[in-house]
């Protein structure tokens, strides 16, 4: 891991919480085996990932040590192989690691089985994909009740918790339109707050700003912002430098390595934006 932190814990901006030290970091990723304690909401130590190709084996991921505490809003960035949507499957619980271990809020799933996976995908991981995979019939208010229904929610339940996420995303004054009646960026925002309706310890946005112009993106980066201020821990995966340098760290991969974890005034001036 990169010593961009090492000595510094704070971030300069109201409200945020400390970003551990290098050293902290190192400690919790350097002791197979341990739980680590609640601040870390994930954890991998030596995380592998092979796929056998037609006899060949790919590593996809070579070895990955991270840890990312409760409230952090981080960017994994890296080139098409880096193995950022491998990570990224790994963290969201859509697949197992070869080796390594994966802790998630205190828990090692890493050795679970399909079914347990799910149950814990479910409770733990909110989803935004760059395709918004919304109901066309449906309003934004029932879109983002659905996995409340899933779930078994009352109905009171469901539409007073699905109000409130849209609420969060500033769409309430939309809850009642469909689809073909709200712009791309309304629509992500529908997207997030479908996300964010269950609670999830984290928000994994997979290049959610990918169908999306220039100015609509900036829109939605100041939604993931707002929600990292009040608290959610934000997970973003882009292949793409100014976006990934909303987030206030950056976690770059390069042939299934880390090559660099650092705060966002590193990143930027490492990438030569202003």
């Amino acid at each position: 891991m990169s010593d961009t932190y090492s000595g510094d814990t704070t971030l300069g901006i109201t409200g945020e919480h400390a970003i551990s030290s290098t050293a902290e970091r190192r400690a919790v990723v350097t002791s197979p085996g341990a739980t680590p304690s609640r601040e870390w909401v994930i954890v991998t130590r030596g995380l592998k990932r092979e796929y056998d190709m037609g006899g060949e084996v790919v590593r996809a991921l070579r070895g990955v040590d991270v840890a990312i505490r409760r409230n952090e809003y981080v960017a994994i960035m890296g080139p098409s192989g880096s193995g950022k949507s491998t990570l990224m499957n790994l963290i969201g619980c859509l697949d197992t690691p070869t080796a390594g271990e994966y802790w998630l809020n205190g828990v090692l799933v890493s050795k679970m089985e399909d079914d347990e996976l799910a149950r814990v995908r479910n409770k733990e991981i909110g989803f935004v994909f760059q395709t918004f995979n919304l109901l066309p019939r449906a309003t934004a208010l029932h879109n983002v009740e659905l996995p409340l229904v899933y779930a078994g929610i009352p109905a009171d339940e469901r539409k007073k918790r699905a109000k409130e996420a849209l609420e969060a995303v500033q769409l309430d004054n939309r809850m009642h339109h469909k689809p073909n009646e709200l712009s791309g960026g309304q629509r992500q925002r529908v997207a997030i707050a479908r996300a964010l309706v269950n609670r999830p310890s984290i928000l994994l946005a997979d290049e959610p700003t990918g169908n999306l112009d220039s100015a609509t993106s900036t829109e939605i980066m100041k939604v993931f912002e707002s929600l990292a201020r009040s608290g959610q821990t934000v997970i973003m995966v882009t292949h793409e430098a100014d976006i990934a340098a909303h987030a206030r760290r950056v976690v770059v991969l390069r042939d299934g390595l880390i090559a660099s974890d650092d705060r966002r005034e590193a990143f930027k001036a490492q990438v030569g934006l202003a």
